[in-house]
C-alpha cells in the first residue's frame, strides 16, 4: 500500500468537518470529480470506507471516526511546526484562511482584505463564511471574525473598531398601510421577516431600553435563513425586517427604507479578529493583524480594545 499524502488526508477533514463532497472540494480549492477521486484511491490504499455516500448525504464510518480522532491531531501539529518555520519568513507569503459570519466578512473585504493583497503581493486569502460559529483551530483557519461577544475565551481578539448595531425597518409603502411600531411589542401586530438560525431556531429580535431588556417571537409569512434576502424581503414591503444598521444604512438614507425603534437598538461591541494565542504566527497573519491594528487606529478607535486569554 503507498502512504497517503498529505493533500489526502486534508480532503478527509475537509469532507467531514464541511459535510458535503461539493462544499469540500470548494474549500480545497479542486472540482467534486477530483476530490471524489482522490478518496477513492485513498480509500482503496487503506482497503476500508471512510464516508457512507449516498445521492443526499455524506457521513463518516467507524473507519472514519477513527481517523479523525487519530490522524487530525497529527495533521494539526504538522500544519503548526510548517507554519512555525513559515513565522522566520521576512516577507509574507502564503494562504491565509479566515472563517467569518456572511455580514462580517462584507464588513472586512474592502479595507481589510483587498488593501491585504495589493500590499502583499506573493499572499493569497480564503474566506468561508458561515453563519454559525466554528473551531478555528480545529477546522484549520488562521483567524476568525465575529461580533465581540462570541469570541471563545481562550482567543486573543483584536477589534476591528466601530460597535455594532441593530436596525428596524420597513419600506414607507408598508408603514402608510400598517403604521408605525411605537415599541417592541407593538410588532406582534406586524407582519415581520422571521429569520431561521443555523441551528434551526428562530431568532428573537432583541431590543434594550433604560436597562429594560426585551425579546419578541415576531410572527409573519416569510421565514429566511440568510441576513442579505431580509432587505430584499423588506424593499419589497413584505414585513418589518431586523438587520444589522450599516445593511441598510443607504436605504434609509435614499428614503427606500424607514427605521422605527431606534431608541431600542442600542449599540453593543463590535467585530473583533481573533486567533489562538498558543500558535506561533506566520508573517502573512502577522502582517494581517498588523493592518487590522493600523485600520483600527485611523477609525479613532483604542489599540487597548485588543484583548488575549
Amino acid at each position: 500500500m503507498e502512504q497517503a499524502n498529505l493533500k489526502e488526508l486534508e480532503a478527509v477533514i475537509a469532507i467531514a468537518r464541511r459535510g458535503t463532497f461539493r462544499a469540500a472540494a470548494i474549500d480545497l480549492g479542486m472540482s467534486s470529480t477530483a476530490l471524489s477521486h482522490t478518496i477513492g484511491r485513498l480509500e482503496a490504499d487503506l482497503g476500508v470506507r471512510l464516508f457512507n455516500r449516498t445521492t443526499r448525504s455524506v457521513s463518516l464510518t467507524d473507519a472514519g471516526r477513527l481517523f479523525m480522532r487519530q490522524v487530525a491531531p497529527s495533521l494539526q501539529d504538522l500544519h503548526a511546526a510548517l507554519e512555525t518555520v513559515r513565522s522566520q519568513r521576512e516577507t509574507p507569503s502564503g494562504t491565509i484562511r479566515i472563517n467569518a459570519a456572511p455580514f462580517a466578512a462584507r464588513a472586512i473585504i474592502s479595507p481589510l482584505v483587498l488593501e491585504f493583497l495589493r500590499r502583499h503581493p506573493d499572499m493569497n486569502v480564503d474566506i468561508v463564511t458561515e453563519g454559525k460559529m466554528v473551531d478555528i483551530v480545529r477546522d484549520g483557519f488562521d483567524l476568525g471574525v465575529r461580533v465581540a461577544g462570541l469570541i471563545p475565551t481562550d482567543m486573543i481578539a483584536v477589534s476591528l473598531g466601530r460597535p455594532q448595531r441593530h436596525a428596524v425597518v420597513g419600506s414607507p409603502e408598508y408603514f402608510e398601510q400598517h403604521g408605525k411600531p411605537l415599541v417592541p411589542p407593538d410588532l406582534l401586530h406586524h407582519r415581520c421577516i422571521r429569520v431561521r438560525l443555523p441551528d434551526g431556531s428562530l431568532f428573537r429580535w432583541r431590543f434594550e431600553k433604560d436597562g429594560e431588556a426585551v425579546q419578541i417571537d415576531v410572527q409573519g409569512q416569510a421565514t429566511l435563513d440568510e441576513a442579505s434576502l431580509v432587505k430584499i424581503a423588506v424593499l419589497e414591503s413584505t414585513g418589518l425586517g431586523y438587520t444589522m444598521e450599516q445593511e441598510v444604512l443607504n436605504d434609509i438614507e435614499a428614503g427606500r427604507l424607514v427605521r422605527v425603534l431606534e431608541d431600542w437598538t442600542p449599540p453593543y461591541p463590535g467585530l473583533c479578529l481573533y486567533y489562538p494565542g498558543r500558535r506561533n504566527l506566520s508573517a502573512g497573519v502577522r502582517a494581517f493583524l498588523e493592518l487590522a491594528r493600523d485600520h483600527s487606529r485611523r477609525a479613532g478607535h483604542s489599540p487597548a480594545l485588543e484583548t488575549s486569554p
